[in-house]
């Protein structure tokens, strides 16, 4: 169970490139064993889940934490990050996030994922700007490599999304890693076992060395997901279902950070988006999750195609929101550890 430090308690912010104001550390903590058996004990059930029924897991799991997991993140962010997610740049932000829910809205085709790769380079775009005022160097350097980015994806749309359906799960890393520096002790031991979960399992199913407990069912909604989320070079049975099984098990663990260990351990975060948002005050937000996710599961259950449509286009605003919040971040204390 995490201890706090009263007198670390108040959340000040340091200022960052700009002017900005980054949120400190955090009330000081230290984590005895409940947290580590529980990213542990997640892991392991989550991997032989994905090991043995991979699309079951990723269709079963979408439908019961999608949404709630989806409020539960805003919630997070929102409370965690106050401090930089406010004014002219949140509307901004907002505003080019709806913008590819509406790209998301539309029929598939080729000019709404442009329109959606152009938004998304624009949402970090805007952090590159927020995050490197003063620093016109950085500024511009930063500018080609989101320009030469930008035209990779626009050539290769396919890799784009496969790219981002992954970096979606592997970013609580960034997040949990940020948390971690309130912790007086143990910090080393908490970001391995982190990393091991994120990077390791991942690699270990993608090598191919645990093909003999994977399932091999191809078909369906197999065969759809596989192809959703591996590589179109790469695309071959025994591939598909590895980057498969990587994409249920990351996500399973992706949902166990924001619905379970976030919520538990920086509870400062949910007062100040309390303060923020009354209507969302404590266990409401949990019921808007829940009831959403109910209303979700039962559109899965009549047409899966229609709701996993919807359900990409509203959590467009958690999973685009979370990439210029952390580069905004990195940029903002990576200035503050320059001048110190």
């Amino acid at each position: 169970m995490a201890t706090t430090s009263a007198g670390a308690a108040t959340n000040v912010g340091a200022p960052a490139a700009g002017g900005a104001v980054w949120p400190a550390p955090g009330p000081a903590a230290r984590l005895g064993a409940a947290p580590f058996a529980g990213f542990v004990l997640s892991a392991v059930l989550a991997l032989a889940l994905a090991l043995r029924a991979p699309t079951g897991l990723a269709v079963l799991g979408l439908a019961a934490f999608g949404l709630l997991h989806n409020v539960l993140e805003l919630r997070y962010v929102a409370g965690r990050f106050a401090t930089v997610l406010t004014g002219p740049l949140l509307r901004l932000l907002l505003a080019l996030v709806t913008g590819i829910v509406l790209c998301r809205l539309l029929p598939p085709s080729r000019a709404s994922q442009a329109a959606e790769i152009l938004l998304a380079y624009g949402l970090l775009a805007a952090a590159c700007r927020y995050g490197l005022r003063g620093r016109p160097r950085l500024l511009a350097a930063g500018a080609v490599l989101l320009v030469a980015a930008g035209a990779a994806s626009l050539a290769f749309p396919a890799y784009h999304f496969v790219v981002l359906a992954h970096l979606h799960n592997v970013v609580p890393l960034l997040f949990l890693a940020e948390w971690s520096r309130r912790l007086r002790r143990g910090r080393a031991g908490f970001l391995a076992l982190q990393a091991g979960w994120v990077l390791v399992v991942p690699a270990l199913l993608l090598s191919g060395l645990l093909d003999g407990v994977l399932s091999q069912r191809p078909g369906g909604w197999t065969d759809r997901l596989a192809a959703a989320y591996t590589p179109p070079a790469w695309l071959t049975p025994e591939a598909g279902l590895r980057f498969l099984a990587v994409f249920a098990f990351l996500q399973t663990m992706h949902y166990v950070v924001w619905v379970w260990f976030l919520p538990r351990y920086a509870p400062e975060a949910a007062e100040r988006f309390d303060a923020r948002v009354p209507a969302l005050r404590g266990v409401r937000a949990w019921v808007l999750g829940a009831g959403a996710g109910v209303l979700l599961a039962l559109l899965f259950a009549v047409d899966y195609a229609q709701g996993r449509s919807l359900y990409a286009a509203l959590a467009s605003y958690h999973a685009y929101l979370e990439f210029p919040v952390l580069l905004m971040l990195v940029l903002g204390l990576g200035a503050n550890r320059a001048r110190t």
